[in-house]
């Protein structure tokens, strides 16, 4: 399964939901996405949710977060982050 990455720690907003959003739109079927980000993404999940996605979401030791969205339908490996 292929990865997209955007990394949009340290972004003033809207930047980094504007990125997520713009990955979100020409994700492939089968492919994921890894956003890194400073601070938790509140806004983001209500959207994620409405448009069919799901995530899981990792806290990092330095304080940032890896947040891992797929497509509902897409199965999400074993072993992955701590799930939504």
């Amino acid at each position: 399964m292929t990865e997209r990455i955007v990394d949009a720690r340290w972004l003033e907003p809207p930047e980094p939901m504007e990125l997520t959003l713009a990955a979100l739109n020409v994700l492939e079927s089968g492919e994921r996405l890894r956003l890194l980000i400073h601070r938790m993404p509140h806004m983001l999940f209500p959207l994620l949710k409405d448009w069919g996605y799901d995530y899981t979401t990792h806290a990092c030791d330095d304080g940032s977060y890896e947040i891992l969205i797929w497509y509902k339908e897409q199965v999400i490996p074993v072993g992955g982050p701590e799930s939504s």
